[in-house]
């Protein structure tokens, strides 16, 4: 009987161990299975985290060589338009505003003289007088100087009989820089100039009130121009928020927008 006892006792034992050391097995199997799709899954994640960064470029990467320079010069101007337009006129007695432009934006005035000559419209390609440079008698001003690279307002503003006077203004700080007139102006342009504004019946201050509400964005420019034998159109260019150019031309007579165009640079 002892030794029937002991035996089974043994057994028991042993087959205890054989159960313990199965469940180890099972339970070790189960671990590293469950760290290894651990593992996996953040492996998996780690590399597409760091694509999702990667391929968001920051906003100014994005931007093309002429909006930079768009943002480059509002950036640094404090002086807007409508300002800039009442500070001209103020400068010639009875005058009124035939051009108004932000230098360094969408055209070739960066790459002139600081001081309008004959020999160059300080204005662009938008001036109404069909003349290189405007003319006429007067005196020179100047008070302030913006730095070569500062922004600055260059304005064309006529007298009642067509002479034209440029006026340019520091756009910072609003101050006159120049103003002047251009003696080689002769009688054809000035009357086409003073045909051209009794054309007008709306203000460029008008034009620009359509083209913002048509386009939320900063006025870049204001021009008087004849609209291809059509009458005459203020045209506008306006930048958005984007840094993309809209002109507009819009009718002298009645405020309608009749051309929009957007430079897609």
């Amino acid at each position: 009987m002892n030794s029937a006892s002991s035996r089974s006792r043994t057994l028991k034992t042993v087959g205890a161990l054989g159960m313990a050391a199965a469940t180890a097995v099972l339970m070790t199997g189960c671990g590293q299975s469950s760290d290894s799709a651990t593992s996996a899954a953040t492996s998996e994640a780690a590399k597409v985290v760091p694509q999702k960064q990667t391929t968001s470029p920051s906003a100014s990467a994005q931007l093309t060589e002429d909006q930079q320079e768009r943002k480059k010069v509002l950036d640094a101007t404090k002086v807007t338009f409508d300002d800039a337009a009442t500070t001209a006129t103020g400068e010639v007695a009875g005058g009124k505003l035939v051009d108004l432009d932000l230098e360094g934006v969408d055209d070739d005035d960066n790459d002139q003289s600081p001081s309008p000559t004959g020999s160059g419209s300080p204005t662009g390609s938008a001036s109404p007088t069909g003349s290189a440079s405007p003319s006429g008698t007067g005196t020179s001003s100047p008070s302030a100087s913006p730095g070569a690279d500062g922004p600055v307002w260059a304005a064309e503003v006529a007298e009642k009989d067509g002479t034209v006077h440029t006026v340019r203004i520091n756009a910072v700080d609003g101050k006159v820089i120049e103003a002047r007139v251009d003696a080689d102006q002769d009688a054809d342009d000035k009357k086409q100039t003073a045909d051209l504004l009794a054309q007008a019946t709306q203000t460029p201050q008008q034009a620009a009130k359509v083209a913002t509400e048509k386009k939320k964005g900063t006025v870049t420019s204001v021009g008087l121009d004849d609209n291809e034998g059509d009458g005459v159109i203020w045209q506008v260019d306006v930048v958005g928020s984007d840094w993309k150019k809209t002109t507009f031309d819009v009718d002298a007579k009645n405020d309608t927008i009749v051309r929009e165009e957007t430079d897609k640079d």
